[in-house]
């Protein structure tokens, strides 16, 4: 049986429930432009693709200026929403860390820039179980890259067979793969349409990933009943 030493986690829609104001603000953006941005573009454009919506903008003939603008915008508004946002922690993560914690290392390996990272953690109380935090100024490529996995486990100072990630969307399955982690992708509202067949598994709640992740952590063969009992 697999054993695991190390986790990466991605961030947005995994550990904390962020990526709907992400929609939500891009979609506001584009609305006066004639562009109403669907929840299925979202997720196939930036969750899928990563290449956002500003493809739109440019086929109608609106010049890149534009385009830079309306980020800097997105960007502030983003901000202005995880701040007024009350609890952002996905429901049942804490424990889910919280148990793993004394049995391996655990490190973030997230797309989003510090500057959101730091606001959408600000109340979660979550960053005490991770060893380190790659934001997206910290390494090359952005997800489906491999960089920042590759120096996630750098970072880890672990082989990929001894570790799994954990994400939520396809380019970061892809990131991970290519990185040569297996890869547990857990479900929510944005991605119950995709099949995610390259995933090592695929759950529908943190009771059923905790599960899952107990079952390879050496030392940790009672940690699913534990786990029920808090989630």
């Amino acid at each position: 049986m697999k054993t695991i030493q190390g986790v990466l986690w991605d961030n947005d829609g995994v550990l904390v429930n962020t990526e709907q104001l992400f929609y939500e603000s891009n979609r506001d953006l584009l609305l006066p432009y004639g562009i109403d941005l669907t929840p299925k573009q979202f997720f196939d454009w930036f969750l899928d693709n990563n290449y956002g919506a500003w493809h739109v903008l440019l086929g109608q003939g609106h010049e890149i200026e534009l385009v830079e603008r309306l980020r800097a915008e997105r960007t502030a508004l983003f901000a202005q929403r995880l701040r007024q946002a009350r609890q952002l922690a996905m429901p049942g993560i804490g424990q889910v860390l919280a148990a793993l914690r004394p049995h391996v290392a655990m490190g973030v390996v997230t797309s989003a820039y510090e500057q959101h990272f730091r606001i959408s953690h600000a109340a979660t109380g979550l960053l005490r179980h991770f060893d380190f935090v790659l934001t997206r100024e910290m390494y090359g490529e952005s997800k489906p890259a491999p960089d920042g996995y590759q120096l996630g486990l750098q970072r880890l100072g672990l082989a990929a067979a001894d570790c799994v990630a954990v994400e939520d969307s396809p380019r970061g399955l892809r990131a991970a793969n290519a990185a040569g982690l297996e890869c547990i992708v857990v479900r929510n509202p944005m991605n119950r349409h995709h099949a995610f067949d390259d995933a090592f598994c695929v759950v529908d709640s943190n009771a059923e990933l905790g599960e899952v992740l107990a079952a390879f952590v050496p030392g940790m063969a009672h940690a699913p009943r534990q786990l029920e009992s808090f989630l």
